[in-house]
């Protein structure tokens, strides 16, 4: 057993010497502690429904002519403006929570954030001219990004190893629980005639990070973090509890403990000097997972869909759905539908199907949905047939489909593999100040451009989605199978720890099947 593995690291299908330590009896959920831990993890998991929440309430207010009434119709520059303050708010305070992150814990900053958005959403709800309302959306963006860049880390750091790719994708999809709340309870209150209509959707956006802060206690630190602060002790508890039932003799423990404790040491002995936002440029492989996260970040907002989730009113305006009750049944509807396909057809699958071949899958899929989205537009537009509009919603629909396969569940879940333990706050910050820049610009543009060009603004999102298949296909490597330890054998070859542990002989017994 002490002889090399060969393994192919380009397309990495060699399952991972982990499986060895697995407990092989039977499902996780007939395990209590493995039931407790992913119970627990849903805190961090639901960090994603505020921002849905957002972006649905939203949409969902702008459909409403009390809200628009009350703000004095704001369209084009305006509009943009009212929705970029939230994103605005985010890349400043993704700043902070980086560094707290990495200096305090991963914890630390949730229990900051947390409370920022619930006051941010109280003055939301109560605002009294549109300066008080786009500072509460300051706020909210502000909060927002303290809990949105630790949590995703926290839950690849603390998930049980054969459970990591599933509960990372998981995670983003929760953006649709939040747009779905939202959506339906501004179509609830649409038919009130004042300003409760806008001002119950509002407050109801303090929530999620509400139920959250109440239960932020019962989450741990993350052992990785612990074991590069000297807290081995701590560490080795936290995972003997979650990952073992409190047995810290267990053989997994062992693997676990020594495979991160070896991999943060060898990672500190190549980068001997302090690390800066520049290392993540500085070697070969560091600038493929920084191409990787541009891409992620750009795409995740440039790939088409940022007109339908902060502007599906003016897309629906473009093929004569104008009545408030049906935009916001669609509005609602859509929110439903894109949950199910991000649950069902992408964070169910990305052990299956592997990341590389749902992130090409997606974007083919667009790519072609939107060709069929843009062509249907434009015979609307010249003939009003009411079928080319009601062509464009089913078109939507399969849209998001492909979206949500790959870019819900995968986006950061994705980031977070890919970096090594010392670059991976960075490496996220750096992938979500992109998003949120590129969410920013969106928020500019879309509405202006809605406005002034119409439906053939469409087109430029079919050249964006045909340049994405192509980053994809070149860029994009496959993850399934691995540690995140491992995972960096991928792009830094063998010569890392986590490559010599595959020739360190195994403790375990090959014959063990993970546990499911």
């Amino acid at each position: 057993m002490g002889s090399p593995i060969n393994i192919n690291v380009r397309e990495g299908m060699m399952p991972s010497e982990l499986q060895a330590f697995l407990d092989h009896r039977g499902a996780w959920y007939k395990h209590r502690h493995l039931l407790r831990l992913n119970f627990i993890l849903l805190v961090p998991l639901v960090s994603t429904g505020a921002v849905g929440f957002d972006g649905a309430m939203m949409n969902g207010l702008q459909t409403l002519p009390q809200w628009r009434t009350y703000f004095n119709n704001p369209s084009g520059t305006l509009l943009g403006i009212m929705n970029a303050i939230y994103p605005t708010g985010k890349i400043i305070g993704i700043l902070a929570a980086s560094f707290l992150c990495d200096r305090f814990g991963r914890k630390l900053p949730m229990w900051l954030g947390l409370p920022t958005m619930v006051v941010g959403a109280a003055i939301q709800g109560s605002a009294l001219n549109l300066g008080m309302f786009m500072t509460a959306r300051f706020i909210l963006g502000f909060g927002n990004s303290l809990v949105t860049l630790p949590t995703p880390i926290l839950i690849a750091e603390l998930a049980y190893p054969t459970h990591r790719g599933k509960m990372t994708a998981m995670y983003n999809t929760f953006y649709y629980v939040g747009a779905i709340m939202a959506a339906w309870i501004t179509y609830g209150t649409f038919k009130l005639p004042d300003e409760r209509s806008w001002r119950i959707p509002s407050i109801l956006q303090a929530s999620i990070p509400f139920i959250q802060l109440c239960f932020c206690a019962f989450v741990p630190e993350s052992p990785r973090w612990l074991i590069a602060h000297d807290q081995s002790e701590k560490a080795l508890q936290i995972l003997a509890k979650h990952h073992a039932a409190n047995d810290k003799s267990a053989q997994l423990i062992a693997f676990e403990m020594a495979e991160i404790r070896e991999n943060i040491q060898f990672e500190r002995s190549v980068n001997a000097q302090q690390l800066s936002y520049m290392d993540l440029f500085r070697t070969a492989a560091n600038r493929r997972r920084a191409y990787i996260a541009v891409t992620c970040g750009i795409f995740v907002q440039w790939a088409g869909n940022g007109v339908v989730s902060y502007y599906l009113t003016l897309v629906l305006d473009t093929i004569g759905i104008t009545a408030v009750s049906s935009q916001t049944l669609i509005n609602g509807l859509l929110q439903v539908f894109n949950w199910f396909a991000a649950v069902l057809g992408g964070a169910l699958m990305v052990d299956r199907m592997g990341r590389r071949t749902l992130f090409l899958v997606s974007a083919i899929g667009m790519l072609c949905s939107y060709i069929a989205w843009t062509v249907l537009t434009s015979v609307f537009v010249r003939t009003l047939n009411q079928n080319a509009g009601h062509g464009v919603v089913a078109f939507i629909f399969i849209y998001y489909l492909f979206y949500d396969i790959a870019w819900t569940p995968l986006m950061p879940a994705y980031p977070v593999e890919i970096w090594q333990y010392t670059m991976r706050s960075r490496g996220v910050t750096f992938s979500l100040v992109v998003n949120y820049a590129g969410l920013i610009l969106g928020q500019f543009v879309n509405p202006i451009a809605m406005k002034n060009i119409g439906w053939k603004y469409y087109i430029v999102f079919c050249c964006l989605l045909a340049v994405l298949v192509i980053l994809i296909y070149f860029l994009f490597p496959e993850t399934k199978g691995r540690t995140l330890e491992e995972i960096s054998e991928i792009f830094d070859g063998t010569t890392t720890v986590a490559g010599a542990a595959r020739r360190r002989p195994m403790l375990g017994h090959p014959e063990q099947k993970p546990m499911e």
